[in-house]
C-alpha cells in the first residue's frame, strides 16, 4: 500500500475515528451471515467498525498498527494481522471471504489487479467478496479537496474497466452496485472466488504473456503453464526471461513479465473453447494492453489467435495489434505439441522481448 497514507493512519488515527460515523453495519452483517464456510476478513479494518459483524473470529487485517490495537478493543475476539492487501501473508484457500470497505482505494490502480491475484489466492473456491471503490478516472493525494486527513493516496475507477479488472482477477461478478455520497459516485463489488486463474499484471510489464487459457490444474494451483510436460517455465527460464521457475508473481515484479490468458475460463483441453469466447478474449486483452501498455504481448498458442483474428497466422511478430502494443504468436507449449522442441520454444520467447518499435497512434 501508498507508505505515506499508511503513516497517517498510524499517527491520525483517533481523530480519524472521530471524526466519523460507521453507517454500514447492516451490510456488513448481512455479508458475515452469507460466509457460510471459512473464516471472513476485514481487509482494512481500521478502528474494528465493521470487525465483529463479520462474524467470529473474524481476521481483522490493516497496515497501520494503530488501527489494529483499536480493534482488538472493540472486537475482541478478532484474529488482528499486520498486512498490506498487496501481499497478503495467508496459505491459499485460509479464508471463507473478504469485506473490504474503502481499502483498496488506497493502491494505485495499476497495482489492483495483482492485489486482487493476491486476494483470490487467499480465498476458498467460492469464496465471496464485498469490495467498495470510488467512481471515477483520476487518482493521486488530491482526488477530494478538503480532505480532512490530507496527504491520503486515491484511486478511481470507470465502470468497464473495474468490472474487466474483477473478472480478470479470476472473480464471477455477482454484482457491480453504483453508489453515491458526498464524495462522488462510487461502486460496491459483490463477486465470488472462481476456479479460474487470476491475471499477474501490473506497469511497466516489458513483456505481457497470453495463454490461450488455464488447465484445471493451472487455476488451482495459482500458476499458468504448471501442467507436467508444458515446457513454457523451462523455456522461459532458458531464454532468461525469469529466473525462478512456476512463480508468476516473482516474474512480474523482478522482471515485468506478466500473465493473462485469451479466455478466463478454466478447461481440462483448449479444444473445448468457442470461436466466440476467443473473440471475446482477444478484445479484453486488447483493452487490458490500452490500459497498462506492455512493451510487447506473446500469445502462446496459435489456435486461438487463427480462430479470434487471423485463420493463416504463422509464428512471429503479427499485423494485428493489442491496445496498440506489438503482438508476437509463437506455438504452443504444451507437451502434446511434442513436435516443437524445447530449444525452438526458447527461441520464440527471445524474439518475443525483444519488441519492435511502438506506432505512432493515428
Amino acid at each position: 500500500m501508498d507508505r505515506p497514507t499508511v503513516e497517517i493512519y498510524e499517527q491520525q488515527s483517533a481523530r480519524y475515528e472521530a471524526q466519523r460515523t460507521p453507517r454500514h453495519h447492516p451490510q456488513a452483517r448481512t455479508f458475515g451471515q452469507r460466509v457460510t464456510e471459512g473464516r471472513p476478513a476485514d481487509l482494512g479494518c481500521g478502528p474494528g467498525w465493521y470487525t465483529a459483524e463479520l462474524g467470529q473470529p473474524a481476521v481483522a487485517v490493516d497496515a497501520a498498527l494503530a488501527m489494529l490495537r483499536r480493534t482488538r478493543e472493540v472486537a475482541p475476539g478478532c484474529l488482528p494481522v499486520q498486512a498490506d492487501l498487496a501481499a497478503l501473508p495467508f496459505r491459499r484457500g485460509a479464508l471463507g471471504g473478504a469485506w473490504a470497505r474503502n481499502t483498496y482505494v488506497h493502491l494505485s490502480s495499476v497495482d489492483v489487479p495483482l492485489a486482487l491475484a493476491d486476494l483470490h489466492r487467499s480465498l476458498a473456491v467460492d469464496g465471496l467478496i464485498e469490495i467498495t471503490l470510488f467512481g471515477g478516472e483520476v487518482e493521486g493525494r488530491d482526488v477530494f479537496p478538503g480532505d480532512d486527513l490530507p496527504g491520503r493516496w486515491f484511486s478511481t475507477w470507470p465502470h468497464d474497466r473495474l468490472e474487466a479488472v474483477i473478472t480478470g482477477a479470476g472473480f464471477a461478478l455477482e454484482e457491480l452496485e453504483v453508489t453515491t455520497s458526498p464524495d462522488g459516485p462510487g461502486y460496491t463489488v459483490r463477486a465470488r472466488r472462481d476456479r479460474k486463474l487470476p491475471d499477474t499484471v501490473g506497469p511497466a510489464m516489458r513483456l505481457l504473456v497470453c495463454g490461450l487459457n488455464p488447465s484445471l490444474r493451472a487455476a488451482d494451483a495459482g500458476i499458468g503453464f504448471v501442467t507436467p510436460g508444458n515446457r513454457f517455465w523451462p523455456a522461459a527460464l532458458a531464454a532468461g526471461l525469469v529466473t525462478r521457475d512456476r512463480d508468476p508473481r516473482h516474474a512480474l515484479l523482478a522482471h515485468g513479465v506478466g500473465m493473462t490468458d485469451l479466455v478466463k475460463r478454466a478447461t481440462p483441453r483448449a479444444a473445448e473453447l468457442t470461436r466466440d469466447e476467443y473473440r471475446a478474449g482477444v478484445e479484453r486483452v486488447d483493452r487490458l494492453c490500452a490500459w497498462l501498455k506492455p512493451a510487447a504481448v506473446c500469445v502462446v498458442g496459435l489456435a486461438g489467435w487463427r480462430a479470434a483474428v487471423d485463420r493463416h497466422a504463422g509464428p512471429g511478430w503479427q499485423e494485428r495489434r493489442l491496445g496498440n502494443r506489438a503482438v508476437y504468436v509463437m506455438p504452443s507449449t504444451s507437451g502434446l505439441n511434442a513436435a516443437m522442441s524445447l530449444s525452438a520454444l526458447t527461441d520464440h520467447l527471445r524474439r518475443a522481448v525483444q519488441a519492435p518499435e511502438p506506432r505512432t497512434a493515428a
